[in-house]
């Protein structure tokens, strides 16, 4: 069925077909489309827009990449069918790995992941490199699948990027000593507190303002990108945003 563009739902119309066709063709799990669902609840308080509190973080999450030594972009299903243009062009900007990394996994579907990928880039002229086939090592402290990583990528990276994110993961992965930054749509979630840098928004408006934001910031200095880096607080950032969303439900929600 093809969704027409004045529908009033179009922009989540279009985001939910994507998910249903990632788990036709073996990409996204049942259990995304049910995750999908819970965080557009949330995209609804956000009145579904890149909120003030999120353009900062954003920058914080760029400078902070940028700083890194071994920055890794952990990629899990929904991200993949979501945004694989801005996964690649993001990756290739800021000089990021991919890993594929799932909670529901079985090898069948990681390649699946990786061979859609690899065609995506294909498409738009990007080489970057995507690991996660056949992992040997485990982040300690948690104890299914997503525990499994490469040795090269997110076991050895300083700051690793997790959009859609487990909270035992990111505690996980916090007590390895790494910097964390993530898109989590409900500023209240395990994940959203754990993290160094929450960017509280949808991934689909997440992703093309961090390529555009990557490709202006790239050209400012390192002494630069730090103060921005050190300045960003997760947790005042995260009220902010939670009043941000208190404002608009006063504003925008009437009594019946």
């Amino acid at each position: 069925m093809k969704i027409p563009e004045s529908h009033p739902r179009y922009h989540s119309l279009v985001t939910r077909q994507r998910i249903i066709e990632g788990v036709e063709k073996g990409i996204t799990s049942m259990m995304g489309l049910i995750a999908q669902g819970r965080g557009e609840a949330f995209d609804y308080l956000l009145g579904e827009r890149t909120i003030t509190s999120a353009e900062s973080a954003i920058k914080a999450a760029v400078a902070s990449i940028i700083l890194a030594e071994n920055p890794v972009f952990s990629v899990n299903g929904n991200a993949a069918v979501l945004a694989p243009e801005a996964i690649l062009k993001i990756s290739k900007i800021l000089n990021m790995t991919i890993e594929i990394n799932l909670f529901h996994r079985t090898e069948k579907r990681v390649k699946k992941i990786y061979d859609f990928l690899k065609e995506k880039a294909s498409e738009i002229g990007e080489e970057v490199e995507i690991l996660g086939l056949n992992p040997k090592k485990k982040i300690p402290y948690i104890d299914h699948p997503r525990a499994l990583c490469t040795e090269r990528g997110i076991y050895k990276a300083d700051l690793v990027f997790v959009p859609l994110e487990d909270g035992d993961r990111v505690e996980a992965l916090k007590r390895m000593g790494k910097f964390v930054v993530v898109v989590d749509l409900n500023p209240l979630s395990r994940s959203a507190k754990t993290a160094d840098v929450t960017i509280v928004d949808n991934l689909v408006r997440v992703l093309p303002r961090m390529e555009k934001t990557a490709e202006e910031m790239k050209k400012i200095n390192n002494t630069h990108l730090k103060k921005i880096k050190d300045s960003f607080s997760n947790k005042e950032n995260l009220s902010a945003s939670l009043e941000e969303i208190r404002k608009y439900l006063k504003n925008e929600i009437l009594p019946y």
